[in-house]
């Protein structure tokens, strides 16, 4: 029943966020919403971790599960993009090192604020 309930916890977030990204006119993903709208509860205290730990840890497991739709998809069409090969590359490469940087960033930032 715990699972369940934890489970539920994710959803109701989930919904928010869908709810969210249909009224408002901002292009932003649903499930950022939802994230953020949990991120929130779980830092003010609204939702306590173990609320949803045990779920969460699920999810993650799992999540390689996910990876193969797309995966197949894209042995799928690897002929359409075969020739866009160089550009899709240089794109990921880009945006993992500016993901690494901001990430760094504001980790040393919020060392810095917590001391």
């Amino acid at each position: 029943m715990k699972y369940i309930r934890e489970f539920l916890i994710i959803m109701i977030f989930t919904l928010i966020g869908e709810l969210l990204q249909k009224l408002l006119p901002i292009p932003i993903p649903a499930s950022v919403y939802g994230l953020l709208l949990l991120f929130l509860a779980l830092c003010t205290g609204m939702v306590k971790l173990q609320d949803v730990e045990k779920a969460g840890d699920f999810l993650i497991a799992i999540m390689p599960v996910m990876f193969i739709a797309p995966a197949v998809k894209i042995m799928d069409i690897w002929g359409d993009i075969v020739g866009d090969l160089i550009p899709i590359i240089v794109v990921m490469v880009l945006s993992t090192v500016i993901v690494f940087a901001v990430a760094g960033w504001v980790t040393q930032w919020m060392e810095r604020r917590r001391k």
